[in-house]
């Protein structure tokens, strides 16, 4: 995603569908002109490896690949590590991190349908299909406790909002990167700021702590 650093209400509303925060309602299989029947009513679940979405409300604006390739430098990326991308898109930070340092495995995930349609098909042009895994899921909804390294490009009050949810889940030692937003009262322990195409950009690292303090867990 792509947001000016210096934010104006409105700007900030444009950011959080590739982050699978805001989400989408799939309609597939749904005919206004059938005549009404048993089927249409009955509630299936989802998929494996989906969770019922919610409707969509800003469209999805991709990270710069010179933002990319910083934040797999800035979380260390190694060839052991399994990358969670919470708010895949279309899956350019797992696939960048698969193909070009070499990750064990990397797994996006985000809430539109269509960015998981996309992602799959660029991870197979990338020949990384193998190794990365693209999952339709509502974040608050999905487990990323198997991640060594998360990166995500959320609103601030989602940051914090997921925080809870990531020391919960997350082992300590866990590294993760946000673009653009911190973590509220959680300080990050490095700052970074990358020149990209039209602006310069602000990327957070934090380790998850063994402990983490109590009032940063709410």
């Amino acid at each position: 995603m792509q947001l000016p650093l210096i934010l104006k209400p409105i700007a900030v509303g444009a950011i959080a569908v590739s982050m699978g925060i805001i989400g989408c309602t799939q309609q597939t299989g749904l005919n206004a002109q059938a005549e009404p029947n048993i089927a249409q009513t009955t509630q299936t679940a989802p998929p494996a490896g989906q969770t019922e979405q919610r409707e969509p409300d800003v469209p999805y604006v991709p990270t710069p690949q010179e933002v990319v390739d910083e934040m797999l430098k800035l979380a260390k990326v190694q060839k052991g590590d399994v990358l969670y991308d919470l708010g895949s898109g279309d899956g350019r930070i797992p696939i960048t991190a698969v193909r070009e340092y070499g990750v064990k495995r990397a797994v996006g995930i985000d809430i539109n349908p269509e960015r998981i349609e996309e992602a799959n098909e660029n991870a197979k042009k990338a020949g990384v299909s193998d190794r990365v895994q693209f999952l339709n899921q509502d974040l608050f909804k999905s487990n990323f406790s198997e991640a060594s390294v998360v990166t995500l490009y959320l609103l601030p009050d989602i940051n914090v909002k997921l925080r809870p949810q990531l020391f919960k889940q997350l082992k300590p030692g866990t590294r993760i990167v946000s673009h653009d937003f911190d973590m509220g009262e959680w300080k990050p322990e490095r700052t970074v700021q990358v020149q990209g195409p039209n602006r310069t950009h602000t990327l957070y690292y934090w380790v998850v702590p063994e402990k983490p303090p109590a009032n940063l867990q709410g």
